[in-house]
């Protein structure tokens, strides 16, 4: 499943990943910049975060209360080992029945729950942005 879309089409384009995927677990991939944080932050908003969203660039997991569930957010830009993911007690948080959004899962790939959807992302020359959706 693919879309293309501008920055502004955020919401509609996080209400239909919502609507789509089979599971809690999102991969986002792409590169710096082309707006894995920001799609984060408006798919965590649609669930029903009310907090200030923060890309956990630094803590590796930042945890949202929503009504009956959690979010956690993850990033993995700085881990240089998976065993540093470990350390943080990573397979509790993977093996949850919460939501798990996850930055760079390239970089934990061997620890990664194996009911994931991949959403790639890609900037385009023109400024818009594609998205790839895989189950």
């Amino acid at each position: 499943m693919e879309y293309k879309f501008n920055l502004s089409d955020l919401p509609y384009i996080a209400k239909e990943i919502l609507l789509k995927v089979p599971n809690k677990t999102l991969l986002f991939y792409g590169t710096m910049g082309v707006g894995k944080t920001t799609l984060i932050k408006e798919i965590s908003k649609q669930l029903g975060v009310t907090d200030i969203i923060n890309s956990p660039t630094f803590s590796l997991v930042n945890e949202y209360e929503i009504v009956n569930d959690k979010i956690y957010h993850f990033d993995f830009y700085r881990i240089k080992t998976e065993e540093e993911a470990l350390d943080i007690g990573i397979e509790d948080y993977f093996f949850s029945e919460y939501w798990k959004l996850i930055e760079w899962p390239e970089k934990v790939s061997n620890l990664l729950p194996p009911n994931s959807t991949k959403i790639k992302m890609h900037k385009n020359k023109n400024g818009t942005r594609s998205l790839t959706i895989v189950f």
